[in-house]
């Protein structure tokens, strides 16, 4: 019987392993050809490079005005997560203390707005920062991504607030603390877990998004990194030895604060789906 467990567990790893293989051939073809030239990418894309060019990446660096670009990409998705993970988690708490008839319907409505696809409000959310005057700014493209996330985050907290103790806020009311105050000393910190699953969803996806800047930025000196990555790829021309140097650039800092935070991920996820 233990020898039949082990071999299935054995069959599993090597099935697993066979899969992240897969997943992890992507990053092969673009590291491996980031350093090659044109040339040679078009000859054999799967071959080991023959010769490490680094300068593609400086290049890359300069012909897209990466230093710009970078940071644009930080400033937006910084403040967006910022602004985002604050105010849904506050809009959850004040939901479920004040559970009126008004805020289970406003949560029916964040609930129905996780659903809908933006591709079908593209054109509505377009006319919106154009009448806000924001579009073509940094701004405008802040105050979407908050409106666009929020409804998830706010119903992520809203089943983890739940889990708080209300005694704890109670007992923080008595020693002389005002609603504030019990919020972003006791309740916020208790959030944690939930929050930094939020903060690590929403900076993956703001900063590999590339629709929704290219609606609302049109200047070049706004462009984010995905901005500025398409700009290798013409109507006739694809410079694909610049393309990927760009595309390397523009993933290393995003994976690497994914691999730095990914286990409050499942912490975040665990704790939720036990307390909520």
């Amino acid at each position: 019987m233990e020898s039949k467990q082990r071999g299935r567990n054995g069959f599993t790893e090597v099935m697993m392993a066979l899969v992240a293989l897969i997943f992890l051939a992507p990053f092969y073809f673009l590291f491996a050809n980031s350093v090659k030239t044109f040339g040679e990418i078009l000859t054999n894309a799967a071959s080991w490079p023959e010769k490490f060019n680094w300068s593609n990446y400086s290049k890359a660096w300069e012909l897209a005005r990466f230093s710009e670009a970078f940071q644009n990409s930080v400033i937006i998705t910084v403040v967006s997560v910022i602004l985002i993970t604050l105010f849904s988690a506050m809009a959850a708490y004040r939901m479920v203390r004040s559970n009126s008839k008004f805020n289970r319907i406003l949560l029916l409505l964040f609930v129905a707005a996780m659903v809908v696809p933006f591709q079908t409000i593209m054109i509505p959310v377009l006319k919106v920062v154009n009448t806000l005057g924001v579009n073509n700014s940094i701004w405008g493209l802040l105050l979407t991504n908050l409106g666009l996330s929020l409804p998830l985050a706010v119903f992520l907290f809203h089943g983890f607030v739940k889990s708080v103790p209300l005694e704890i806020e109670e007992a923080a009311t008595v020693d002389g603390c005002n609603p504030i105050t019990v919020f972003f000393r006791i309740v916020l910190p208790l959030l944690k877990p939930m929050m930094m699953t939020i903060i690590v969803l929403n900076a993956l996806a703001i900063w590999n998004d590339y629709l929704l800047p290219s609606l609302i930025l049109q200047k070049p000196e706004l462009r984010t990194i995905p901005l500025a990555t398409y700009s290798f790829f013409g109507q006739y021309t694809k410079q694909w030895d610049m393309a990927l140097p760009a595309l390397a650039i523009g993933i290393l800092p995003i994976i690497a604060f994914y691999l730095l935070l990914q286990r409050y991920i499942v912490e975040g996820i665990a704790a939720g789906s036990v307390k909520g």
